[in-house]
């Protein structure tokens, strides 16, 4: 008999879309995987001011959701943070069939901390949460998905890393060429800086635990301002850290990108006191179609 394993997911954004990838992979979701994919991809344009709806929320919500067919999808309303905070459609569950095992995916805000309070086994987050909540401050940096286990302490949680998605963007170094003066952009330069470093706020304990305690001594985190973008708040600063892909807008902005310091990735994620022989065999499953990854557990 089929057992239904509940697993905690992201309610919108690119790491939900790295899960529902990684889940076409392993089981015959395809088309569940499109129909939320490009459902998000529609209400994240409402959201953005890129198309006007002809619809409110609460009609678009009724036309994605049915509630008579078992396995399509559900989705729920959440406040937006923008002026006046509207209502947002976002993800709330679905179901898979991986065979012996069905996967209930339940959508949360934070799933890394639904994790840590003991309400799933598994779940998928991105790992820099992990980083800007339970990682261990050292005087050195991290460089790869592959040391944050390690970094880890049981006093602090049992939930650990088990494997990354692949969907990498990276935490980079940018400098105004002026503040690199010809040298290296890169972690030897930060050891030697002292100054102001650029940064997203939320992103203070990440950087010192991605450069390490000694690295930022004599630094002095600065912030953009909530209407300014942070490539264009770098710019003025002369040297700081923000994620990038291509690094487009940051030459826009007259940068140099330097050093890539860590992956942002979406990640695979066990409560290891909550574990049992089903959610290992589909902890397994999970990690099969990993390729060409940063991480998979020691």
């Amino acid at each position: 008999m089929s057992r239904t394993v509940p697993v905690a997911v992201p309610r919108k954004g690119r790491p939900l879309e790295a899960v529902l990838d990684r889940l076409a992979a392993v089981a015959d979701c395809g088309a569940l995987a499109d129909t939320v994919s490009s459902t998000l991809r529609y209400e994240k344009a409402i959201t953005k001011g890129h198309t006007e709806p002809d619809r409110g929320p609460y009609e678009r919500l009724a036309d994605y959701s049915d509630p008579t067919e078992p396995t399509a999808p559900e989705y729920t309303l959440l406040r937006d943070s923008r002026d006046g905070f509207p209502r947002r459609v976002v993800f709330d569950s679905a179901t898979v069939d991986c065979g012996e095992t069905t996967i209930h995916l339940i959508g949360r805000e934070e799933p890394f901390r639904a994790l840590r309070t003991h309400e799933f086994a598994l779940g998928f987050d991105s790992a820099d949460l992990v980083l800007e909540e339970v990682v261990e401050l050292h005087p050195e940096g991290l460089g790869s998905l592959a040391e944050i286990n390690r970094r880890i302490s049981p006093k602090d949680t049992d939930v650990r890393v088990v494997t990354g998605l692949g969907d990498t963007v990276y935490h980079t170094l940018m400098a105004t060429p002026e503040s690199v003066e010809g040298h290296d952009l890169d972690r030897a330069f930060v050891d030697e800086y002292a100054g102001p470093l650029c940064i997203s706020p939320r992103y203070e304990r990440l950087v010192e635990a991605v450069l390490g305690t000694e690295a930022i001594d004599g630094v002095e985190f600065v912030y953009p301002d909530e209407d300014v973008e942070e490539e264009a708040a770098i710019a003025d600063v002369g040297l700081g850290v923000y994620l990038t892909m291509t690094g487009s807008t940051a030459r826009d902005h007259g940068l140099v990108l330097g050093e890539q310091l860590f992956p942002s990735e979406t990640v695979l994620m066990e409560n290891a006191s909550e574990a049992d022989a089903t959610t290992d065999r589909l902890k397994g499953l999970l990690s099969e179609a990993v390729a060409e990854t940063e991480l998979v557990a020691e």
